[in-house]
């Protein structure tokens, strides 16, 4: 079940301490999330060996650096994301990101 964040829970994490969440569209991702790769090299098949990959931080890997991340965590980043990104993007990196949804609020 996924997790529901206000605008407000998601401006708590704004730093490294507490994690850096971004809002695009209506998904709570953190970025500070490590992604692990596993792979096994064709010359071990045979073995039954897999080698992981050292354990990286989104940030360290993300493309445009981590600087432009960090500016905008805690924050919607929806409008910057879609500038820069194409739909692939989020199918790729969202599922392994993804903390929750935002919270539907009221539009006076």
């Amino acid at each position: 079940m996924s997790k529901t964040f206000t605008a407000k829970d998601v401006a708590e994490h704004k730093d490294e301490k507490n994690g850096l969440y971004i809002i695009v569209d209506s998904g709570v991702y953190d970025i500070t999330s490590e992604a692990t790769g596993s792979h096994t090299p064709p010359s071990l098949i045979a073995s039954n060996y897999s080698v992981t990959t050292p354990t990286r931080n989104f940030l360290e890997e993300h493309p445009g650096g981590a600087k432009i991340l960090k500016r905008m965590a805690g924050k919607n980043a929806t409008k910057q994301f879609w500038k820069y990104h194409g739909k692939s993007v989020l199918e790729k990196y969202g599922p392994k990101l993804k903390v929750g949804d935002l919270a539907e609020t009221a539009k006076l």
